[in-house]
């Protein structure tokens, strides 16, 4: 009787799975609806606030990645320079020249400007956290992920200046990346360190753990995600263009993205990757960081109306990244775990 109940849910379970609509996902529309619906949690920066304990979270997800590395593991990693190079070179090079390719196309003034935006987040580095954990939920690399996303925010804030210096004909050479780069060290580099250094005496624990932590990680993206969207919604960000051409930026960035990401996909192919290295490569290199984004543009883009235009294809872009790889880190973390069993 109890069996033939289940039955039916378990029926539109498959079904549901079979289309992508999991539990997280559907935690993960939700987390986009409440942003929209009740913003206010999520804008405050306040200790004790949502985005505190999202930051906090972060730290603690790379606490854990280190714990779970030993030295061996990532002194054999810094030989993988394929995986590397391919990573830092979509990030850099083949992001910016896709966008070059139809600069021809955005003839008017308005157009013009938002196309500079999405000129400007294709120069931007990899993102640090949710690349990292995205990799771990579908059981890629992590510590080429790691050294990998560290690596391209460092570089990036050399890179993406040069790259707008192209466009830009008025900067300034004073950036005040301290913070940036002072938030790497303490939320990302520092515990992966920690953690590292206590992996022979703990990291059995975390590996014992790993599916409890893999639930974490999968609250903290959604944090993430409803921070960021709160802060969107409330700056109103997505008014002043009509549906058509909101239509078109939202078309135009998940091109971008899926472009990026079936191109890694064909280099992982072409240079045989493993499954993990395939996972880090699509992963950390079809993605920009939303840090980096903010900060830069304060100091790239004289005046407040103008910085709101021009980071409105990033704030877009930043959100469906989040999206579209979640859906496809469950995807790979489902297929592994068949796999394994």
């Amino acid at each position: 009787m109890n069996a033939n109940r289940s039955r039916p849910y378990l029926n539109i379970k498959n079904i549901l799975l079979k289309i992508g609509l999991d539990g997280f996902l559907i935690a993960l529309l939700l987390s986009v609806l409440i942003a929209y619906l009740w913003p206010e949690p999520g804008l405050s920066r306040s200790r004790f606030s949502l985005a505190w304990f999202a930051d906090i979270g972060v730290s603690v997800i790379f606490f854990f990645y280190g714990l779970r590395l030993s030295l061996q593991t990532l002194k054999a990693d810094l030989y993988n320079w394929k995986l590397h190079l391919s990573i830092q070179s979509t990030t850099f090079i083949v992001f910016p020249l896709l966008l070059l390719l139809v600069w021809q196309f955005f003839p008017s003034q308005k157009s013009s400007l938002l196309w500079l935006g999405a000129f400007y987040l294709a120069t931007l580095p990899s993102t640090v956290s949710s690349s990292v954990v995205m990799v771990s939920i579908a059981g890629g690399n992590i510590s080429s992920a790691i050294f990998n996303a560290s690596v391209s925010s460092l570089i990036g804030v050399f890179i993406t200046p040069v790259w707008m210096g192209l466009f830009l004909t008025s900067t300034t050479s004073s950036y005040d990346l301290l913070p940036v780069i002072t938030k790497l060290i303490f939320q990302v580099l520092l515990p992966v360190v920690a953690g590292i250094m206590l992996h022979n005496k703990f990291g059995a624990i975390a590996l014992r753990y790993r599916p409890q932590l893999k639930n974490f990680d999968q609250l903290v993206i959604l944090l993430i995600i409803y921070t960021s969207f709160s802060d969107s919604f409330y700056k109103e960000l997505f008014s002043g263009f009509g549906v058509k051409t909101m239509s078109i930026l939202f078309t135009s960035m998940a091109f971008l993205f899926f472009a990026v990401y079936a191109y890694m996909l064909a280099i992982s192919h072409w240079m045989h990757f493993s499954r993990a290295d395939r996972i880090t490569a699509v992963f950390c290199g079809s993605k920009k960081s939303l840090v980096h984004g903010t900060v830069m543009s304060k100091v790239l883009f004289p005046g407040a109306e103008m910085v709101g235009v021009i980071i409105l294809p990033l704030m877009i872009f930043h959100a469906l990244q989040l999206i579209i790889v979640s859906i496809i880190a469950q995807r790979e973390a489902r297929k592994n775990a068949l796999k394994n069993d």
